[in-house]
């Protein structure tokens, strides 16, 4: 076959491609890849190059030498060890997902929006991928402020002189630290525009500067003698505060002084401490462990480097940090951990170590922030799930760089600085790092819990269980740390939700919400048993046969509001025999009668089949459609006639207007755009025009329903009824309608209790509970013979009215005469067999006609008793014929036959 050997399909975003080893540097430009030379294997990089150096140093930051004593000064060494516990329980669970994921599959630029956006779709992917880059360009802020804090540690002017002193000439206070901020932010800004690859190359080299300065300082616990210190901060009222501070080096009085909690003032934001605020600081040491992730494109083996880098960098650093803390317990009384973030440098040999290892810790974590937000930032523009807002942002320069991204980070970060203090930002960052990596996890459990035949990762040391637990804690610690912003994010995360599910991005990616709903609807449908079904739970579940959805389409929409919540299918007979054909014709027409049912916006499933004749794919559509306990039980007809069909296509503006319901640039049509749906389906048919279905055929559908237990209905001048579309606003108040429940064919007739005419007066009902016909009105006519000295036609209609009453039908009642019909009625004795069709004189269907016409010309719709059809296929044409007669010019008429029950008088 044609479409064997079709290539894999890629999983790449838009092209977006990260050459980088961290955080992801400018892609390759497309002139470059698409040059003749052949390019270089951009699979280069090992486990420790292109995993654990960019997700240690992520990880490090500033917090590893400018918090570790705040942390344990504020929180004891207990609870701080308590802390570090729970941010690496939590990080250990995500980082399981995003093994699991990224091993199922090549990553590309956007780290965890790729992640999500791929899994989850794209309404939850890019709320979260936003959110995502939101935390990130926080995070940079944070990581400047740290920065500025650090060269003011060292720089910055005595807070009681107003005179330079050596090196320290920068003077203090808030404007200060957000003009310093906004210089360093600005040399970032310039190192992202014109040389993140040198950055990036530099990264391994930073990583050796970070580790020595680290070793300076367990050599300077020991190497160090104790000694004293004075520190002195600005207070309120330009107060100078002074502490005395001593580092006393290892010391079992001093380790046990510092075990418990002493939560006090924070000299920077002057605000009493908690757990809370003291782990959101902690924790944004911990949002560093993607940075592996993001690099599988250019791993050469990504599905052992990705588990095996991030998980020994997670126990590096975890090492790093609890050694740390132990050694600031144990050597450091609680005021200089508390009054000096920089104490490290107070107590080295020789501070520059330690003041290097600041700066390029904190650059690296800028710089790895920025560039990773106008990533992610990058590929949400080239997704174009936010429309034109982020349009700018898909503009990269000549070698790939998205330069505009990065200015749109660059702004956002430049307004973070303006807090003034790290701590400030803290726990806003960790609130969002929090609710991505809940994300990741519930993307991880989604594809788990979906039982997907492709998801198979090579990582197999996750479950639901740690996916679901690690959703829990992230959760949990959210509103721990800060309720508010908890609240606010998750709030947030929900605009963006709607925001996208009514854009409606459609995508190619797949959907995780398919396999999830496709695993629960099968499982409710093996528990939707048919042997349990009860008159009283009945609905209809309509199956409508549609030749050509031109002429159709005011039926189609006229049924959806018919179904009241059953199934509705559309079906389709295409002639001809598959032997005869090199491929079944029908599997390529589905994305068409699909799209057809997004335009007209109705509730209605497709099945279409291939058959030498159209009764006999009625046939076969009436047996297999449906699954279980959801099968049609009605089947609805167009009507036979030789009315010539109005093309709905050409009055509809969503089908010849090609700027009504447009989709977005680059949104995903599943391969239908509106010219080629217009071209799909064939012109009405002209009144010379050969016609597919004989009259004899058309019957013999009737009959084959019929016999297979189905209901029957038979839908003529539909075409006339208005207000039916999606966009239609009406509500049923000016309508009417009209329920003729005996068989106008036999004058004899009087039971109005009978299965077909109960079952016309509850469809009837059904469309009266429906939106656009919620205010309609009902009306019953009972046909009587006003001339007869018989009056039992009164006890009739008591009984009617008794028997609405029961049902809980609002509907008037009105008797209309026969006398007018029945003179012209006479019934032969060939005629007495049932099986054989009355002879009905012309006067007789004239006289029908008028009188519907009298009574009913002005109703919205008409209910009829649709008579059983001949048995024998000789009289099809005079059976079709006396329906004509009945209905010509009625308007939009519903001839219906029942013959299940589905009426109910208890409760």
């Amino acid at each position: 076959m044609s479409n064997e050997h079709t290539p894999l399909i890629t999983s790449r975003v838009c092209g977006l491609t990260m050459t980088t080893p961290t955080c992801g540097a400018p892609p390759e430009s497309p002139q470059e890849s698409s040059s003749g030379a052949p390019s270089p294997n951009p699979r280069r990089l090992n486990t420790f190059f292109g995993v654990m150096v960019p997700t240690v140093l992520s990880m490090f930051s500033i917090i590893l030498f400018l918090r570790t004593g705040f942390v344990v000064g504020h929180a004891g060494l207990l609870e701080g060890l308590l802390m570090i516990a729970v941010a690496y329980i939590i990080i250990s669970l995500t980082i399981l997902s995003i093994c699991a994921i990224s091993t199922n599959g090549a990553i590309q630029g956007g780290g965890a929006y790729y992640m999500i956006s791929r899994s989850l779709g794209p309404e939850f992917g890019g709320s979260i991928g936003l959110m995502f880059f939101l935390a990130k360009v926080f995070a940079c802020g944070e990581y400047v402020l740290g920065l500025v804090e650090a060269i003011l540690d060292v720089f910055g002017m005595d807070t009681e002189s107003s005179v330079s002193a050596g090196v320290r000439v920068l003077p203090q206070g808030y404007w200060y630290t957000v003009l310093y901020s906004s210089v360093v932010l600005l040399l970032c800004l310039i190192i992202c525009l014109v040389g993140a690859h040198i950055y990036s190359r530099t990264a391994f080299v930073i990583l050796l500067v970070v580790t020595v300065s680290l070793l300076s300082i367990f050599i300077s616990s020991v190497a160090v003698k104790p000694q004293s210190f004075v520190i002195t901060h600005q207070g309120l009222g330009n107060q100078t505060l002074r502490y005395n501070a001593s580092f006393t080096g290892f010391s079992a009085e001093t380790l046990r002084n510092n075990l418990g909690p002493r939560y006090s003032l924070d000299y920077s934001t002057n605000t009493v401490m908690s757990f809370a605020t003291v782990f959101a600081v902690m924790f944004t040491s911990c949002t560093g462990i993607m940075a592996g992730a993001n690099m599988s494109g250019e791993l050469k083996t990504p599905s052992v480097s990705i588990p095996r880098g991030t998980i020994i960098a997670v126990i590096y650093t975890f090492t790093v940090y609890i050694l740390l803390f132990l050694l600031a317990s144990a050597t450091c009384d609680r005021t200089l951990l508390i009054q000096d973030y920089g104490f490290f440098q107070r107590i080295n040999l020789w501070p520059p170590f330690v003041t290097i290892g600041i700066f390029c810790a904190s650059l690296s974590a800028a710089m790895c922030a920025m560039i990773g937000a106008s990533r992610i930032l990058h590929a949400l523009a080239l997704d174009q799930l936010f429309g034109l807002p982020l349009a700018p942002a898909a503009i990269t320069s000549s070698s790939g760089n998205p330069w505009v991204a990065v200015l749109y980070t660059w702004g956002l970060a430049q307004c973070v600085v303006f807090a003034g203090h790290l701590n400030a930002v803290a726990g806003l960052v960790t609130v969002f790092y929090l609710l991505a990596y809940a994300a990741v996890d519930l993307a991880c459990l989604a594809l788990e819990w979906a039982s997907a035949p492709n998801f198979r990762p090579t990582f197999q040391f996750f479950s639901w269980h740690t996916c679901l637990l690690g959703i829990v804690s992230c959760v949990v610690m959210m509103f721990v740390i800060n309720p508010v912003y908890s609240s606010g994010s998750i709030v947030l995360l929900l605009l963006l939700l709607l925001f996208l599910h009514y854009r409606s991005p459609t995508s190619s990616w797949g959907y995780i919400s398919q396999a999830l709903i496709f695993h629960q609807v099968r499982k409710y449908l093996l528990m939707l048993d048919v042997r349990k079904e009860h008159v009283k739970f009945w609905r209809p579940q309509v199956l409508l046969m549609v030749s050509n959805p031109r002429s159709s389409c005011q039926l189609i929409l006229f049924v959806n509001q018919l179904k009241k919540g059953g199934l509705y299918v559309l079906g389709h007979v295409q002639l001809g025999d598959l032997d005869a054909l090199p491929s079944d014709p029908v599997q390529q027409q589905y994305n068409f009668w699909l799209s057809l049912v997004d335009k007209l916006g109705v509730k209605a499933f497709v099945d279409l089949t291939l058959s030498p004749s159209v009764r006999q794919g009625t046939q076969h559509l009436l047996r297999i459609t449906g699954l279980g306990g959801m099968k049609p039980n009605t089947l609805i007809l167009g009507f036979y006639d030789s009315c010539t069909p109005d093309d709905f296509f050409l009055q509809d503006s969503a089908f010849y207007d090609a700027s009504v319901g447009q989709t977005s640039e680059g949104e995903y049509n599943f391969g239908v755009d509106l010219p080629s749906l217009q071209a799909h389906f064939p012109p009405v048919r002209h009144v010379e025009s050969p016609r597919w279905l004989s009259p004899e055929e058309y019957v013999g559908i009737i009959s084959d329903a019929l016999k297979m237990n189905k209901n029957v209905c038979l839908g003529r001048y539909f075409f006339q009824l208005q207000g039916e579309g999606k966009d239609s606003k009406t509500d049923g108040s000016e309508r009417t309608i009209d329920v003729w429940p005996l068989n106008l064919l036999q004058p004899g007739s009087r039971d109005y209790q009978d299965v077909c005419s109960l079952f016309l007066l509850q469809m009837a009902c059904v469309l009266n509970m429906s939106s656009k016909w919620r205010n309609a009105r009902m009306r019953i006519f009972l046909n009587v013979e006003t001339a007869s000295c018989d009056q039992g036609w009164v006890i009739n209609e008591e009984t009617f009215r008794d028997l609405l009453k029961k049902l809980r039908i609002r509907a008037s009642i009105k008797i209309v005469s026969w006398d007018p019909a029945v003179q012209y009625h006479t019934v032969s004795k060939a005629d007495c067999s049932s099986e054989s069709l009355p002879t009905l004189s012309e006067d007789f269907l004239s006289a029908v006609n008028s009188m519907l016409m009298e009574h009913s010309s002005q109703a919205a719709v008409r209910f009829l008793y649709l008579p059983r059809p001949p048995a024998h296929s000789s009289q099809a044409q005079q059976y079709l014929a006396q329906l004509e007669a009945v209905t010509y010019g009625l308007g939009p008429t519903l001839l219906i036959h029942g013959v299940t029950p589905v009426t109910y008088t208890d409760l």
